[in-house]
């Protein structure tokens, strides 16, 4: 089949694409913005066609999965994920087996996709928490669910759309539910170990990206161990209060008496006083933990639901009218409706109690306050800056439990059939507002625009390449080349299937091929069986680029990647995982 012009034009397109997402550093979702508007302005395709992907289901349900990741966070469910169920490892590959293993068994049951979206905001908090660099955990975390939803039909929705095509066809044998573990379970063993052996040199060592400056206001907060609790009769280690990046907990005051130089096997007990000094972000984080709360009195006399109350930085102007007066004195919490629980000062820690730190110009003061109170104070000339703090919200722990059943009665409504994965994920951010699990401004800002553009605008270049025939024309060829040979043929079908998927979606891919692998089986007079299992494995190996599968853009952004760098690990685990389902399935469906 010759390439029609149209054609020719879409893959020059694409190929620029891709060779500025690899060789450059511009956005991806703005390179593939640009590729799919320079097709519609030559008129390789209409509006309707251009704009197919913002309409696409899969996209929409990632944009709403984002809004259920948030609820889940904001209530501490996912700090409850991090702490309990991923523990504590020694190490990165520790970290990578304890994380992959899991997430791999869930995916083979579940849809990958909110398997992801749950753990995303967990696995940040977790690196976070044991100084664990989060490049080295979110590409894992991907390739662990893409390929355990290999293990099973209802892992991936592609084997699912695929099983249903061999019935169209009058295929005899369809599928039984576990038929591809015999090639799964070997790929997602083969994927583990080469990921936990490999990673450490084809993986960048990144931070994410809140977390790559220092910051240099340091503050010492205190924190009381509340009466009830969890932490209560806990070490330090145990607590998850000894590991804490850019935080150091100084001493406990326990009854007037001070432990300083604290050991991390020293027991909490309720009513201690925890003096930590520390950045910004990380007072967010400590003031996050489930059974701490600051020990400052003033911040609960604060009027206003604790729900609505946020951290805000202020620098104090030459015109502060307190100044030189005590925080005690300066009756600042009357007068601004905000109480102040650290100060920084030219960088410093101030180790002295709040009540009597005498403010000056200059200095940085950390509030808790309500939350007009930056668009009250923002142009006040008692302030040089006012500055709310990202995140800063109280976690809703009251609600962990109402998030956590929301989470587990969309899995369930999803695993049994009883609505598909954009219904009652919608159905659950709906609840997670409604059951004031979340906030609408927060359901809002959850909601990561650049991850939506590049799959939007991948779905419309993928479109393209079926629109113009590129996609078929490769196809046949390819299979052409190898068509006397039933090995061959398998092998060069998965080649064909994870080129397409890294360019377009896995169940486009999967769809646009099967055609050809049923004109070769009956070329060569062989089962489809083989041929069908082969393309369902290698749609679900979209290991070497971002835009292949959507939980790779997931945690493209968290985990603070490049292109290259899905590239530089998935090519050739993509490699081995071809060469293992090449040579397994003539052994288990002979041809």
């Amino acid at each position: 089949m010759t390439l029609s012009f149209e054609a020719i034009q879409t893959l020059s397109v694409i190929g620029i694409c891709f060779g500025l997402l690899i060789f450059s550093r511009f956005a991806a979702d703005a390179v593939l913005l640009g590729g799919l508007s320079l097709l519609l302005l030559l008129g390789v395709i209409e509006p309707t066609e251009a704009l197919l992907g913002m309409s696409n289901e899969g996209m929409a349900t990632v944009a709403v999965l984002f809004i259920v990741a948030r609820g889940l966070a904001q209530t501490g469910v996912v700090g409850w994920i991090s702490n309990t169920l991923l523990g504590r490892p020694r190490n990165t590959a520790v970290a990578q087996f304890r994380l992959m293993l899991p997430v791999a068994g869930l995916s083979s049951i579940l849809n990958n996709t909110p398997v992801v979206a749950m753990l995303v905001p967990a696995v940040s908090d977790w690196a976070k928490r044991n100084n664990l660099s989060v490049s080295q955990l979110m590409i894992p975390l991907s390739y662990a669910a893409i390929i355990g939803g290999t293990c099973t039909l209802v892992g991936s929705s592609t084997n699912l759309v695929i099983n249903g095509m061999l019935s169209d066809y009058g295929s005899h044998n369809n599928l039984a539910l576990f038929d591809l573990a015999w090639i799964g379970v070997p790929c997602v063993i083969i994927v583990i170990a080469f990921t936990i052996g490999f990673s450490r040199w084809l993986l960048p060592k990144r931070e994410g990206k809140n977390e790559r400056f220092e910051d240099a206001r340091q503050y010492v907060v205190e924190m009381e161990v509340e009466a009830d609790s969890p932490l209560t009769g806990q070490s330090i280690e145990e607590a998850g209060l000894r590991q804490l990046p850019g935080m150091f907990l100084v001493e406990i005051d326990r009854g007037g008496r001070l432990i300083t130089a604290v050991s991390p096997q020293e027991m909490l007990c309720a009513g201690d006083h925890l003096i930590f000094a520390g950045d910004v972000r990380s007072v967010v984080d400590l003031k996050n933990i489930h059974g701490l709360k600051v020990a400052e009195k003033q911040v609960f006399k604060l009027q206003g639901g604790i729900n609505a109350r946020c951290l805000v930085e202020v620098v104090i102007s030459p015109s502060f009218p307190c100044r030189g007066k005590t925080i005690r004195d300066s009756g600042f919490r009357n007068k601004y409706g905000a109480a102040i629980f650290a100060v920084a000062r030219d960088g410093e820690t101030i180790k002295s109690k709040i009540g009597d730190i005498k403010l000056e110009p200059g200095d940085t003061l950390l509030l808790e306050t309500h939350d007009q109170f930056v668009g009250e104070q923002r142009y006040a000339k008692d302030f040089l800056l006012v500055s709310e703090i990202e995140n800063s919200r109280p976690v809703r722990h009251e609600q962990r439990n109402v998030a956590a059943a929301i989470l587990i009665a969309m899995v369930l409504m999803v695993g049994i059939g009883f609505l598909s994965m954009f219904k009652a994920s919608l159905l659950a951010a709906g609840l997670m507002i409604a059951t004031r699990c979340l906030r609408i401004e927060e359901a809002r800002q959850s909601i990561d625009w650049q991850i939506l553009l590049v799959i939007a605008a991948s779905i419309g270049l993928g479109g393209a390449m079926d629109k113009t025939g590129a996609a078929t024309a490769i196809a046949e060829a390819m299979v052409g080349l190898a068509a006397d040979s039933p090995t061959a043929t398998v092998a060069a079908l998965f080649v064909l299937t994870a080129v397409f998927s890294a360019v377009i979606s896995n169940l486009a891919a999967a769809v646009l091929v099967f055609p050809i692998a049923v004109a070769a089986s009956q070329q060569l007079n062989v089962d489809l069986i083989p041929f069908a299992v082969t393309l369902m494995i290698a749609a679900s190996t979209c290991f070497a680029t971002p835009i292949g599968y959507q939980t790779n853009l997931m945690v493209y952004g968290p985990g603070n990647y490049r292109f290259i760098d899905f590239m530089r690990i998935g090519l050739p685990l993509t490699f081995i995982v071809g060469i293992t389902t090449v040579l397994l399935v003539p052994v288990v469906w002979p041809f």
